[in-house]
């Protein structure tokens, strides 16, 4: 085995291997928010917006009998909203590297929904790890 790092793929831009992931837990919040697909995705494509990320795709679920799930395709990675109506809860993920910001994701989310609490974990990944 080599001790060296594999030689970069011919036209790589070099970036590195390093991001931020925000998981959190909203808790309180009125069951008809969290079962209407159209504020959830919208919460969430204004965070993305406010983040300072690149949109690539959104993704809305409405499950039956309740609960939306919305998945956003970032070029910095992706951020998700899954809904608990029955519990008045949601569980939030976002992953980013680069400019992308995944504190403001949530904060617009909060702001759309007005828990009553919030619980949140940011985890550091990657190689060469940074701090803000």
């Amino acid at each position: 085995m080599s001790d060296t790092a594999p030689a970069p793929l011919p036209g790589a831009a070099a970036h590195p291997f390093a991001g931020h992931h925000l998981l959190a837990e909203l808790y309180g919040v009125v069951p008809s928010k969290l079962d209407d697909p159209e504020l959830l995705a919208g919460a969430l494509r204004r965070g993305v917006e406010q983040g300072g990320a690149t949109l690539l795709h959104l993704e809305v679920r409405r499950f039956n009998p309740h609960g939306v799930t919305v998945l956003a395709l970032l070029a910095e990675s992706h951020a998700s909203l899954h809904s608990y109506p029955e519990a008045g809860a949601l569980f939030f993920d976002a992953f980013t590297c680069g400019k992308g910001q995944p504190e403001a994701i949530l904060a617009a989310v909060v702001a759309a929904l007005a828990p009553g609490e919030v619980r949140s974990s940011l985890i550091q990944r990657g190689l060469g790890r940074f701090s803000r």
